[in-house]
């Protein structure tokens, strides 16, 4: 009986004559060419996909070399970035895997065409995507699922859709120490500096402060709630407005670090000293609480763990392994450190009853 041969790896004209277009359209899609009409290039990545052809790219990327993983981040000129990189990283050596990092800003992220990205990372054969603190849509995810590209988010700033994994921090319980640290001291007048309003993190580390404020009786006062960016410059404004008001807070919970440090750099300005006029506490963790002046009360992120979380996640994922759960949250912890005391007031009480 004759031995039956292989079905042969479809070719070119194969997937053109499936898709009802020329072979060098096919060439232009398999290439990333932008050249090519949408509904055109749908067409004909569809046929890709139906036929299972790989590029001679994807061949070789499969056959040859390390695992390769794109890092998209926004930013890497800030301590939390860089921690998590680190972590990120470290994963990476032990695991023999190749990390690609690319700095992109959410407009660009925003207008990138992602099909082409898509299709240039499986034609070069990575094994997946992992965004930090950035935010992305249902359809540009659309784009690498239907590659089976595993895209991971760390922190992002917009909840993921179902099936997209992410990797954060217990944000609510975090909020919720920090506020909690300050009114054992005896503050009432706690104000909160966040980030952006539509950043999941930012919501729930808001939420967890005003739930330690309400479990013990103290009412939420607007003017002490602001919302900007996870930046220096925004800790500045924001300082600024609140000790303007008629009746300034004792204390400020920042929700990042570098907010963190703007806060203090407004607060010299004015005279204003921490922690004898004003408490601090930040949110990160990162090496600056250690460096600032004085040294700063903090809730610590695992960041380092996050970045080994989020790239032992994709490459589960590029196996064929089904995790646990779509959100791996880790822990945070409060440190205190120099930035906390009494508000005044309770200081000079004390004194007295001495």
């Amino acid at each position: 009986m004759r031995e039956k041969k292989p079905a042969a790896k479809p070719v070119l004209a194969t997937v053109a004559a499936l898709a009802g277009v020329s072979a060098p359209t096919v060439s232009k899609v398999i290439n990333g060419r932008d050249d090519v009409a949408a509904g055109t290039r749908a067409r004909v990545q569809a046929a890709l996909e139906e036929l299972g052809y790989e590029s001679p790219v994807q061949r070789r990327a499969k056959s040859h070399g390390p695992a390769m993983v794109d890092l998209v981040i926004d930013g890497l000129n800030n301590q939390y970035a860089l921690e998590v990189l680190t972590g990120l990283l470290d994963f990476a050596a032990s695991e023999d895997v190749e990390v690609v990092v690319s700095n992109v800003t959410p407009a660009k992220l925003h207008s990138a065409n992602h099909e082409e990205w898509a299709q240039r990372m499986a034609d070069a054969g990575r094994k997946g995507l992992i965004l930090v603190t950035s935010e992305i849509t249902a359809k540009a995810l659309s784009s690498f699922s239907r590659r089976n590209i595993p895209v991971v988010v760390i922190d992002p700033l917009n909840p993921p859709r179902s099936g997209i994994v992410s990797v954060g921090a217990t944000n609510w319980a975090g909020g919720k120490a920090a506020a909690e640290h300050l009114i054992g001291l005896g503050h009432r007048r706690i104000a909160f500096l966040g980030g952006p309003n539509a950043a999941e993190c930012n919501v729930a580390r808001l939420h967890g402060y005003l739930a330690a404020l309400m479990s013990h009786g103290i009412e939420s006062i607007p003017d002490y709630v602001l919302m900007g960016q996870f930046s220096a410059g925004f800790g500045v404004e924001g300082t600024r407005r609140l000790l303007a008001l008629d009746e300034p807070p004792t204390a400020i919970f920042a929700a990042s670090d570098a907010t963190a440090l703007g806060v203090l750099d407004e607060a010299r300005r004015q005279g204003v000293r921490v922690p004898d006029d004003l408490s601090l506490v930040g949110f990160d963790g990162t090496a600056l609480t250690e460096q600032t002046l004085p040294r700063l009360t903090a809730v610590a992120q695992p960041l380092f763990e996050m970045g080994r979380a989020a790239l032992r996640s994709v490459l589960r994922l590029a196996n064929g392994e089904v995790l646990d759960a779509d959100h791996v949250e880790l822990a945070t912890e409060l440190v205190v450190r120099d930035s906390t005391a009494a508000p005044r007031i309770h200081r000079a009480a004390a004194v007295a009853r001495d």
